[in-house]
């Protein structure tokens, strides 16, 4: 039977993960409404803009938010607006206004038209440091003020599942990477470089990370979104459930593209934020909504570095891209 389209809901669309997910819920043939900011950086969305139904507002502008979503009547909500995630984001009270307030203006627009179901970004930052892969019952440890308001948005949005009973979902997702991901980050990176034979500056070999492919990620979303479950709001990992060190990726991307450079560990200054324990527990996505990842991380690659070679124009972009988002 064919499914029957919806009428959607998507803040974030511009961001890498949004824009897949844009792509995703056009194939399947849903009604797609975009909010986005004034001023928002749309290059991710050029190709699909025709298809889309497009409405500029901030989260912060609560009554024409509230407007626009009653005129929207939606039936799923995907909500992945953030900001903070880079390195470049410091703005503490936009972190704030948007991750926590705006979150907060969003699902009470939606509480007032109604909605079959509300997915939301969450971020296995909002664990902190473990050394282990932490399950979703476990007290939140927030590592940075971007992680501190994801932590604020989940628990919020479990409140208002519990004590109003509407479904409104959060996926913590891991280290998700893919076709329309930010230049400056380390997968576009690496896979450019060894494209060219060569490899970039590198932290500590022992960094590790739970890498998702995006295609996996966005499944997620939708299976969220169409899978009623007992409980009104729950939290998901989206993880593959292990974790690949700095040296395991880059000599898995010497293989795979035949690179004859050796790492010059340590020529890039370790983050802040690098540990070598980043994994992610996959059992309850698993056993209740029927989500695992489907990409071998080599598979992964190849099909990553595919997409960055089939059009001249996105190679050029990725080649010559360097600066971070703001």
């Amino acid at each position: 039977m064919a499914e029957i389209p919806k009428r959607v809901i998507l803040t974030g669309a511009s961001g890498f993960i949004g824009a897949n997910l844009a792509r995703r819920l056009l194939r399947d043939g849903h009604e797609l409404h975009l909010l986005l900011r004034p001023a928002e950086a749309r290059w991710r969305l050029d190709a699909i803009a025709d298809h889309v139904h497009l409405h500029e507002v901030a989260l912060q502008e609560r009554e024409r938010l509230d407007a626009i979503v009653r005129d929207i009547d939606p039936n799923w909500v995907f909500h992945l607006a953030t900001y903070g995630a880079y390195s470049s984001q410091r703005d503490v009270q936009t972190i704030v206004s948007t991750n926590y307030n705006g979150t907060v203006n969003l699902v009470e627009a939606c509480l007032e038209t109604g909605f079959d179901a509300f997915v939301s970004a969450g971020s296995s930052s909002e664990y902190g440091y473990k050394d282990h892969a932490p399950l979703e019952s476990e007290l939140p440890e927030p590592n940075s003020h971007y992680a501190a308001t994801k932590a604020a948005a989940t628990l919020y949005c479990r409140f208002v599942a519990n004590s109003r009973q509407r479904r409104l979902a959060t996926l913590r997702l891991y280290s998700v990477f893919g076709p329309w991901e930010e230049p400056t980050r380390l997968l576009p990176t690496l896979l450019m470089c060894a494209l060219r034979g060569e490899l970039p500056p590198l932290v500590s070999p022992n960094i590790a990370r739970d890498y998702v492919y995006i295609d996996d990620a966005v499944e997620a979303f939708i299976l969220a979104a169409k899978t009623v479950v007992d409980d009104p709001g729950p939290v998901f990992n989206v993880g593959t459930g292990a974790q690949t060190t700095l040296s395991e990726l880059v000599e898995t991307v010497r293989e795979e593209f035949g690179i004859s450079a050796e790492p010059q560990w340590g020529s890039m200054p370790d983050r802040h934020w690098d540990t070598d324990v980043w994994v992610a527990d996959p059992t309850e996505i698993r056993a209740s909504i029927g989500w695992k990842p489907t990409f071998e991380l080599e598979d992964a690659l190849r099909d990553f570095a595919d997409w960055l070679t089939a059009d001249p124009a996105v190679r050029r972009f990725y080649e010559t891209t360097r600066t971070p988002p703001q």
